[in-house]
Order: C-alpha cells, then structure tokens, then sequence
C-alpha cells in the first residue's frame, strides 16, 4: 500500500520501491481498498531486497515491526527510518472474508495516505 500511496501521490519527488523479507504475492484484500481510493496495484508484485539489488537507495522507510527486526543494513549513507503500522492480514487472520475485515485495512490504507502525504518532509525530520 505504501508504495502505492508514494506512486500516486509522490511520484513527481518520489521514486518508490518496496520490497519484503520474503515474498508473498499481493494482498488481494489490500488491493480492494487501495482501489477504492483510486490506487490500482494491478501492476505491483511482490519483491525482496534481492530483486532490488542495483538500486541505490536514499532513504529505507520499515513500515512493520518484523521487516525493522530484519532490515539488513544499508551501504553508505542510507538513512534507515521506522514508520509503524499494524499489520492488516495479522489482524485480521481470524476473521471471514467482508466488510468487517475490509474495515481494518482501510483504517491502514488511510493512516499510510496520511504518512505518505507528509513526504519527503517527515524523512528530513526522522531519526
């Protein structure tokens, strides 16, 4: 969702990669809502690092607590930042599928919006 959020509404200062420990596809639920807010993923596929390799990064933003406990470090001067969000498959893994679980990702679609919105300015400001 972050990187979709960065694309669509940063993509003009932005350029956004994002990639996982481990691959595990696309959440089809949080393509649902992220096309709801007019953000299609259709195009977006899961990556590591790996598939990465190349591309020299500015800035590394972990936004779950289980990539932060496992982001590598970075060469040179990558700043390394840790933006919070709670996990919607975590979440929600209990739950059937519908609105109910539907709900919990666009609680985090909308406060990843809110986080990518206030770019690159908050990464100037980050620890």
């Amino acid at each position: 969702m972050a990187e979709g959020w960065a694309r669509q509404l940063k993509g003009d200062v932005i350029e956004a990669y994002s990639a996982g420990i481990q691959k595990h596809g696309v959440n089809p639920h949080a393509a649902t809502v992220m096309a709801e807010a007019g953000v299609d993923l259709a195009k977006h596929f899961s990556k590591t690092l790996e598939d990465l390799q190349g591309v020299a990064f500015d800035c590394v933003v972990t936004v779950c607590g289980h990539a932060n406990e496992h982001c590598p470090i970075f060469p040179g001067k990558t700043k390394v930042v840790h933006v919070g969000f709670e996990d919607p498959p975590a979440l929600t893994n209990h739950l059937p599928d519908g609105e109910e679980k539907l709900a919990v990702y666009r609680r985090v679609r909308d406060e990843i919006r809110r986080f990518v919105e206030s770019l690159p300015e908050a990464l100037a400001k980050a620890e």
